[in-house]
């Protein structure tokens, strides 16, 4: 994961620190409604940060919904917690999927063919 991090930054040209957190359901539900109004567990949340020697952010992971959503998709563990890593640095850094018209989706994926060897 860790690697695929460093990847991922020199491709895009960014640099500085990224905490990467792995919580429980109960935790990533309770931020998932403090901060985004919905109140559920979730895969991935990303806090931006302020950048420069203060950091890019922190990126928080359920590792229980990482846990199911593998074994739905057919890959470990480890596979699934390094796509969400990539998922919450790219959010970190900005991108929305909900809002850029499929440009972090197109992004992630050919990070995550480059880096990560899978679509």
């Amino acid at each position: 994961m860790k690697q695929d991090a460093r990847g991922a930054a020199r491709d895009l040209r960014v640099s500085g620190e990224v905490a990467v957190v792995f919580a429980g359901d109960g935790t990533l539900h309770r931020l998932n409604r403090t901060y985004r109004g919905k109140d559920k567990p979730t895969d991935v949340l990303s806090f931006p940060g302020p950048g420069g020697a203060l950091g890019l952010g922190d990126v928080l992971i359920s590792v229980a919904t990482a846990e199911r959503h593998a074994r739905t998709l057919g890959r470990t563990l480890p596979q699934e917690l390094d796509v969400l890593a990539l998922h919450g640095f790219l959010h970190v850094l900005g991108y929305d999927h909900e809002t850029d018209d499929g440009a972090m989706e197109r992004l992630e994926r050919r990070l995550r063919k480059k880096l990560l060897g899978r679509p």
